[in-house]
């Protein structure tokens, strides 16, 4: 089979963690012992979150220079190589010594009259406390916004319209490689006016850019791997339960949280009416299990309305 597993930001730096190399590289190698097995047995696309990395890369820049020097498309492509070059390494400690491994930068093409520029979603960066997120926002002219019991910075996240580099990341498929892909999102583009392509100052959900790219290369499993065991009704709640199979018309995106679950419920959703295939949500440590069907919860045609555990 064909597969694409989008690694949650989790698997490279979990919530209160300080986002140093030694953290990530820990959470990194974890992720890499419940992948080997996969790419040993499927074709493998990876892909993966950078909201805490960018942020941070953000934060370090404007400790340079108050206004800045590098806009979000260049810091998107710096985390790429950075979280690519970690997934490749530990990946490769796993596997036989002749699987090929590559990261593919991957840019991705948006509509600079996206609604989305005008309403910041996207959480970057580390969390903060409400007094403290207000200040730095003031500080930096951010928008913030409330993450779970945290404050982070918001930013732009238009819909990805598509992904350029398809061809590369089919050719090096067929050849037997795992390929890491759209970190992030993948690095936003714009066309201007003039017709040249120009970064564009966003991060792109990558659930959405994910689902994009697993649509594009025919992909039979598209799992979203992420801290969560599975999609929940009531969450918080007593009346709380797992979702467990759900036929995508069954699934209502606005019914979840537009920073967390709500994109990668859209993202089941739109992959599986528009390929028939399946869509799976659950946690990283159950990925094997959830591309038997045995775990997270699984997004398919197949599927009675609502099935809850």
């Amino acid at each position: 089979m064909r597969l694409l597993v989008a690694l949650g930001g989790n698997a490279l730096l979990r919530r209160g963690e300080k986002p140093t190399a030694e953290n990530q590289r820990a959470n990194v190698k974890k992720a890499a012992a419940a992948l080997a097995p996969l790419a040993l047995a499927h074709e493998l696309i990876v892909t993966h979150g950078n909201g805490p990395q960018i942020g941070l890369l953000a934060l370090q820049d404007l400790a340079y220079d108050d206004d800045g020097v590098f806009p979000l498309d260049v810091l998107n492509a710096q985390t790429d190589g950075m979280i690519g070059y970690l997934v490749e390494q530990e990946l490769g400690n796993l596997l036989p010594f002749d699987k090929p491994l590559a990261t593919v930068l991957s840019m991705v093409e948006v509509d600079p009259k996206d609604p989305a520029f005008e309403k910041p979603t996207k959480p970057i960066g580390p969390a903060y406390a409400k007094e403290e997120a207000e200040r730095v926002a003031k500080e930096n002219g951010w928008s913030i916004a409330q993450d779970g019991d945290a404050w982070r910075r918001v930013v732009a996240s238009p819909r990805p319209l598509r992904i350029f580099q398809i061809r590369p990341v089919r050719w090096l498929l067929e050849k037997g490689c795992v390929v890491i892909c759209t970190g992030g999102g993948g690095i936003p583009t714009m066309y201007a006016e003039d017709g040249t392509l120009r970064g564009a100052e966003a991060v792109v959900d990558k659930d959405r850019a994910s689902a994009l790219m697993a649509r594009e290369l025919g992909c039979d499993v598209f799992v979203m791997a992420t801290a969560a065991a599975a999609v929940y009704l009531d969450w918080g709640k007593p009346s709380q339960r797992a979702i467990r199979r759900a036929h995508p018309d069954a699934l209502d995106p606005a019914a979840f949280p537009a920073g967390s679950m709500g994109p990668k419920v859209e993202a089941a959703v739109r992959f599986v009416k528009r390929t028939g295939k399946i869509a799976a949500i659950g946690a990283l440590e159950d990925v094997e299990r959830i591309v038997r069907g045995e775990a997270g919860t699984i997004v398919t045609t197949e599927a009675q309305g609502l099935e809850t555990a």
